[in-house]
């Protein structure tokens, strides 16, 4: 009896799906040196990316508007306000544009005077190359991808209404728009092969986790274990990466800690792909945080698998 209450555990908390790595149906190509251009164009400034430094973030803002721009024409800027200062979120869309959507978001943002690599310049370079991907699938798309560059993910925001994605959230909400689902990308570039690279907030989860950090992970609260399963299936059959998922109370530290909660307010099913940030990543929120850091071999293929997951889902 223990021994099927713990097997039901994991398939509760980690969303086991037994099919292996396998790249044999995979026929795109992601461009590593786009992705290494578009890091270093957030990365490489004397100024930091942050909500004081406003001239900076319209800066990269405009660099994500011009890229989204080369892949579709449908992209717009959505505008607030926080006191006196004007913050931007960036759109673009592929697909039919009435049909029910699919958002996939990243913040471009960092903390304090950090460069950000893996927070958050490696989601945002992951989301300019599914777009770059998403062109050629234009006409052939079942379901409206809206792309969403956020500002002000991080403190001293966090958590707050002035978050790009709480925005973002609330117009969808209040405007009745049908989404199916939402895919936050944070930090996707960081990974290691030594023993014991790999974290956890609770000792168990090492029983049935990796202990190096070579993955990435699927992560969301109880109740999105559907999409969960469906995303990390299309990841593992179309990625050499390997692909791990927790599906547990939002109250576990990590769950929650990126603009996917703001859609749960709003009863939207909200996911998040990371390399579990500073469960692993010693550099986070640090000035370590450097591109000299990551990982493009294995950013590449979750940009890979993401890409796979977001055109074939169902």
């Amino acid at each position: 009896m223990i021994f099927l209450v713990f097997l039901t555990a994991i398939d509760l908390i980690a969303n086991p799906n037994f099919i292996l790595n396998d790249t044999t149906q995979v026929s795109i190509n992601v461009d590593k040196s786009r992705i290494l251009a578009d890091l270093k164009f957030l990365i490489k400034s004397p100024t930091a990316r942050n909500d004081a430094n406003v001239d900076r973030l319209n800066q990269c803002a405009k660099y994500i508007f011009d890229e989204f721009k080369k892949s579709t024409n449908n992209v717009v800027e959505q505008n607030y306000m926080v006191g006196v200062r004007e913050y931007k979120n960036v759109i673009c869309s592929f697909g039919p544009l009435e049909a029910e959507r699919i958002i996939v978001g990243a913040h471009y943002d960092v903390c304090d005077n950090q460069p950000g690599a893996d927070d958050n310049a490696s989601g945002i370079a992951g989301l300019l190359e599914i777009a770059r991907l998403l062109k050629a699938q234009n006409g052939n798309l079942k379901y409206r991808i809206d792309l969403v560059a956020y500002s002000l993910e991080e403190p001293p925001n966090f958590r707050t209404e002035n978050m790009g994605s709480a925005v973002h959230a609330k117009m969808l909400h209040d405007t009745k728009v049908k989404v199916k689902k939402m895919i936050c990308l944070e930090m996707i570039g960081y990974y290691s092969e030594k023993p014991k690279s790999q974290a956890y907030p609770i000792g168990l989860m090492k029983l049935f986790y990796p202990t190096k950090a070579n993955y990435i992970s699927v992560v969301g609260k109880f109740g999105e274990g559907k999409t969960i399963r469906k995303t990390k299936r299309e990841m593992k059959k179309n990625s050499s990466i390997k692909v791990c998922s927790i599906n547990a109370p939002a109250f576990i530290p990590g769950i929650d800690f990126s603009d996917h909660l703001n859609y749960w307010k709003y009863g939207y099913s909200a996911i998040m792909i990371t390399d579990t940030s500073f469960y692993r990543n010693a550099n986070y929120h640090e000035k370590t945080d450097t591109i000299e850091t990551l990982n493009i071999d294995k950013m590449a293929e979750v940009i890979k698998g993401v890409y796979y997951a977001i055109i074939n889902s169902k």
